[in-house]
């Protein structure tokens, strides 16, 4: 059974750098394809499908960025901690926003943006942006 444990989380003025934290117990990163997500925090409850995509990466080790993060976020895993890492840099108050890593099992190069498309999901952590 997978358990996540996200930290990294908090409050930062515009133009600041976060990062976000994850471990995930319970399976090996080299088999799974793992994704960040985000949501607006008055839409925690509307379930999944209304989380944005931010980043992700294949077992393999490819990475994917959304629109809106391409050059401010950076993602990096480390294998042998099962802990994969969310780098926020130059933060803006849109970021702001409910933070959830996500797993699934995936072939070798998969990685994917949209939220259907992955079973297993931690928590979530607050980030917030603002002056």
């Amino acid at each position: 059974q997978l358990r996540f444990v996200e930290s990294g989380g908090g409050s930062v003025q515009p133009g600041g750098s976060l990062t976000l934290s994850c471990v995930i117990a319970g399976i090996s990163l080299d088999d799974y394809a793992i994704g960040w997500f985000r949501v607006a925090p008055e839409k925690e409850h509307w379930g999944n499908s209304e989380r944005e995509g931010v980043s992700c990466a294949s077992r393999d080790g490819l990475v994917d960025y959304s629109a809106s993060v391409q050059g401010r976020f950076t993602f990096s895993k480390d294998n042998n901690k099962n802990t994969v890492y969310l780098q926020m840099d130059k933060l803006r108050p849109r970021d702001t926003a409910l933070y959830y890593c996500a797993a699934e099992k995936a072939p070798t190069g998969w990685c994917g943006l949209r939220p259907s498309a992955w079973g297993y999901w931690g928590r979530g952590i607050l980030v917030t942006v603002s002056s």
